[in-house]
């Protein structure tokens, strides 16, 4: 019963989804407004010929931008909170599969959100940079400084806060990143390895030329150990041949040649 009750979020998901197209109707009335102003400026030339506003299309752009990452949260909320939350998803080997979601946890999952919310309010910012005209100093009356290109009232208070919000965003991202590397214990990322040249050849394991050669002992006692050997020296070759060390035909050769010994 108590496992069971996941599935009471699954309407949450399908209110998401629902979001989701209303996002996408938003998208097409901006993009809409957008080829209007543009078609406006063909259609009512001034006195020195068709004048498009170029901070007004740039400003009608990063709202197009802002709908899509807010779109883009969405489908991550939407996809990974299932995975994570609900069930899985039998979408193993499907050429649309995302990257993200092979590898999709709780706490990848927060930080991924997080960066996505820096993304958005990082629009909103540059929205607020190319729309304010002239602040006044601070502290002057609420008539001055309300220069912009839409009109809207910008204020060096309300600016300042929007950069401080947005530095928080920033720290908070940051501090989920450091708790989910803490957790893991290691870091992302590949290991990485020397560069070797192509026509080189390459180097044998160091961990091979120092294995120690069973002693004699009775036939089954050394089959056992020179078995355990072999497998030991076929699992760090495999790990050389995924960090691109050794490569697939050197792997196979040496494999050959352990396994003749057992």
């Amino acid at each position: 019963m108590i496992f069971f009750s996941r599935w009471l979020q699954a309407p949450l998901y399908i209110g998401l989804i629902v979001a989701q197209i209303i996002y996408v109707i938003v998208f097409m009335v901006e993009l809409g407004h957008l080829g209007e102003e543009v078609l406006h400026g063909f259609t009512h030339p001034g006195p020195n010929g068709i004048v498009i506003e170029e901070a007004k299309i740039m400003l009608g752009v990063l709202g197009l931008i802002d709908v899509v990452m807010i779109a883009n949260l969405l489908i991550m909320v939407i996809i990974g909170g299932y995975e994570t939350f609900v069930s899985k998803i039998a979408i193993d080997g499907h050429p649309d599969q995302p990257e993200w979601l092979s590898h999709v946890n709780a706490n990848v999952l927060k930080v991924k959100l997080a960066m996505a919310i820096i993304g958005i309010s990082s629009i909103h910012l540059l929205k607020t940079f190319i729309e304010v005209g002239d602040l006044a100093a601070r502290g002057s009356t609420s008539t001055e400084g309300q220069e912009s290109i839409t009109g809207d009232v910008y204020t060096w208070d309300g600016v300042l806060w929007q950069v401080i919000i947005h530095m928080v965003f920033i720290v908070s991202a940051i501090a989920l990143a450091w708790i989910d590397r803490m957790s893991q214990g290691a870091p992302h990322g590949p290991v990485p390895v020397p560069a070797r040249a192509p026509d080189s050849p390459a180097p044998t394991p160091p961990a091979l030329e120092a294995a120690p050669q069973p002693s004699p002992q009775p036939a089954t006692n050394a089959r056992a150990i020179a078995s355990g050997a072999a497998a030991g020296h076929l699992l760090q070759l495999g790990r050389l041949r995924d960090a691109g060390v050794v490569t697939d035909a050197e792997f196979d050769t040496k494999k050959t040649e352990l396994l003749a010994r057992v």
